[in-house]
């Protein structure tokens, strides 16, 4: 990847978007930086710091679509849902993009695509299903006094499904705790109350940044898949219940997940530097 860098005489737009709500100052805000070339790695971070949000995404024009990166405040990941959907709802509402085309993005997730319909942004994402795991003795300390139904886990995150939706909204987990496991963060998660949504989940990853991330497309994959099996239903109605909140149609598709939210812009600005 190249090394060069955008100089301070250079002004260049970044936004600010709520993902994964229809209204302003709701959801989970991202910053996004169209890009005319690569930029060095640690301008980027630098950047993402000075944002301090959850996500800070950028793009850089390619035959195929846009190459496309996620950065913490602290750390690039390699696969983010609602800065996905920040960099698809800027793509079409600052004429990178007609409504009619499809976001085209190369990641380190391999080939995300994104659709817009009706207001509702599509973003099609690999599986990341969860297995049952042991569950290790220092979950304990990050959720004390909660008994899991279920523990899981894959290479990224903890999975534990709580008995109640009470339970998932009052948790309040030892960061500190958690921050020492070896993986990027724990989902919680738990059929949701009433008839409106089929299920809720929180999501925790200090290992990375992120006490708590307001709305997450991206454990979306794993929850798709985990509450499909269980409440035999391909399409989904979720709600993330961090304190801002946020609503996602999640689907099946095979090896895919197809995850729809909605988006606004907050806040535009030039950096400088």
């Amino acid at each position: 990847m190249s090394t060069s860098q955008p100089v301070a005489s250079t002004e260049l737009t970044i936004l600010q978007v709520d993902a994964f709500t229809n209204k302003a100052f709701g959801g989970n805000p991202a910053a996004v930086c169209v890009l005319e070339t690569a930029a060095a790695d640690d301008w980027m971070r630098a950047v993402a710091a000075e944002m301090n949000l959850s996500e800070t995404a950028f793009l850089v024009p390619i035959e195929d679509g846009y190459h496309l990166r996620w950065f913490t405040p602290t750390s690039e990941v390699d696969l983010c849902g609602h800065g996905t959907l920040a960099s698809a709802h800027v793509l079409w509402h600052e004429g990178y993009l007609t409504p009619d085309q499809t976001a085209r993005f190369q990641s380190r997730s391999g080939l995300l695509t994104a659709e817009f319909s009706e207001g509702w942004i599509t973003l099609n994402f690999p599986v990341q299903p969860v297995e049952p795991i042991a569950p290790p003795s220092e979950l304990a300390l990050v959720m004390p006094g909660l008994t899991p139904v279920f523990v899981g886990g894959n290479d990224t995150n903890y999975f534990v499904e709580l008995e109640t939706e009470t339970a998932v909204r009052s948790l309040q987990p030892n960061f500190a705790q958690l921050k020492k496991l070896p993986k990027q963060g724990l989902i919680v998660t738990s059929r949701a109350d009433g008839d409106k949504f089929d299920f809720a989940s929180r999501y925790f990853a200090p290992a990375i940044g992120i006490d708590e991330d307001p709305v997450t497309g991206a454990i979306h994959c794993s929850l798709t898949p985990y509450w499909q099996a269980k409440l035999g239903k391909q399409s989904l109605l979720a709600q993330q219940v961090s304190a801002r909140g946020g609503v996602l149609k999640v689907t099946m598709s095979g090896d895919r997940v197809l995850i729809s939210g909605q988006a606004v812009t907050v806040l535009r600005g030039n950096l400088v530097g």
